[in-house]
Order: structure tokens, then C-alpha cells, then sequence
């Protein structure tokens, strides 16, 4: 199964606090692949500078070190999220959105707006 972590998912894997068991064992499976969008570090680095949100330093490595794969955005990520309906106004989850859509991955997330599109989740 291919993965891909919103940003509270990813945020809670970090600290090993809060996940669901179910999301927990499914991300820790190496049969796997666990991907974390270029989104999710964008909203991170805004929120931190904004004062928003505490979040580790060294979220790359940290990303990395976990063995999750980094997911750029691409231009056709970029049109897809622009396209989708407007069930959800988080510009970011939008374009987790259209990354899981577009590249057949089920989205680890605790948010139900996600459920209003036809993306697959699992429920962080």
C-alpha cells in the first residue's frame, strides 16, 4: 500500500504520540511505501513562523530517518488540487488531496472533510 501522511499524522509519528494503532502499524509496515508531501513541509514551516505550531528543527532528517519517502509537487498536482470541489479550504490538504488522487495513495488523516472526495484514507 502506498501511503501518503497528512500533516498532523506526520507531526504525531514524530513525537510517537496520538496515532491510532491501525495507522501506526500500517505506516511502520515495510511492506509500505510512506510518503510525506512537499505540502506538509510548507505548512509546517508556515505555521512555525507564524507561531502556530511547534515542530522539530530537523524535519527532513527526521523524515528521512523514519525511511518515509519525500513527494514533491508537481504541475499536475498543482492543476488537480486548483480543480477539486470545494468540500475542504485548507489549500494544503487540498493538494494532499490531489497528490493521493492522482498518484493512488490512501491519505493517513483524522480529518473527515477528506471523506467528501473520492480519496482513500485511513483513519490516523
Amino acid at each position: 500500500m502506498r501511503l501518503l501522511l497528512d500533516t498532523q499524522a506526520l507531526l504525531w509519528w514524530l513525537a510517537d504520540e496520538d496515532l491510532a494503532q491501525s495507522a501506526r502499524e500500517a505506516i511502520a509496515d515495510p511492506a509500505n511505501e510512506v510518503m510525506v508531501s512537499a505540502a506538509s513541509a510548507w505548512e509546517i514551516s508556515v505555521k512555525k513562523s507564524l507561531g502556530k505550531l511547534v515542530a522539530p528543527a530537523d524535519l527532513e532528517d527526521q523524515v528521512q530517518a523514519s525511511g518515509f519517502a519525500p513527494l514533491p509537487i508537481t504541475l499536475a498536482h498543482g492543476l488537480a488540487a486548483g480543480q477539486l470541489p470545494r468540500h475542504h479550504q485548507d489549500p494544503f490538504d487540498r493538494m494532499l488531496i490531489a497528490q493521493a488522487i492522482g498518484d493512488g495513495m490512501t491519505v493517513v488523516t483524522r480529518d473527515k472533510r477528506f471523506d467528501s472526495y473520492r480519496v482513500a484514507t485511513l483513519a490516523a
